[in-house]
């Protein structure tokens, strides 16, 4: 049975998706030690009490969109085929988010760029990969595997990461998929 979306709900997520694109805006703009909560909240046409209801602090605000994507991912590599063994369904799960997300937007490759330059951000970032790693591993853990799932998934996030980093150096001038598939299969190539 489908569950539809209650109004409230819709408003909610438009309202987060909308301070998550003021707070990546206004970094972009300003740089992170230049931006308050108080200015997103400006920008985002709402009250800091607001803010302070859907997000922790400016960080979890500009990172909100890749923490959707890690969400999604998840959902995904726990709705692949059973009998799939682990590294492929990792795989074909990031096929299918990246085939229905479609090439990140170039904030996207700031935001990568963003957190590699402000210590609070890569903390923020390294502790929702750290999320991540666990639910990961979690949907992997009866999957069949040459490798214990947390090893597994820290392999493969850590491909995804270098995939990123290697895609915003080259200023996105390569697809994300095409270095991500490269990437990834060199870091499989050991497993293999």
């Amino acid at each position: 049975m489908k569950t539809t979306v209650g109004l409230r709900e819709r408003k909610k997520a438009a309202t987060r998706q909308a301070v998550h694109e003021a707070a990546l805006r206004l970094v972009v703009e300003h740089g992170l030690d230049h931006v308050t909560v108080e200015s997103i909240a400006d920008a985002a046409n709402i009250s800091r009490r607001t803010f302070s209801n859907y997000f922790a602090g400016k960080e979890d605000a500009v990172l909100y969109g890749e923490e959707q994507r890690f969400r999604i991912l998840v959902r995904k590599v726990r709705a692949q085929p059973p009998a799939l063994r682990a590294w492929p369904a990792l795989r074909d799960a990031t096929e299918e988010l990246y085939q229905e997300m479609g090439e990140p937007e170039r904030e996207w490759a700031q935001r990568t760029r963003l957190a590699r330059q402000h210590p609070s951000l890569l903390a923020r970032q390294l502790a929702n990969h750290a999320a991540l790693e666990r639910d990961l591993s979690e949907a992997l853990a009866e999957r069949e595997s040459d490798m214990p799932p947390r090893v597994m998934a820290a392999a493969f996030l850590v491909g995804l990461r270098v995939a990123a980093n290697l895609w915003s150096e080259e200023q996105e001038s390569r697809m994300l998929i095409d270095v991500m598939n490269e990437t990834l299969d060199q870091v499989a190539r050991p497993f293999t």
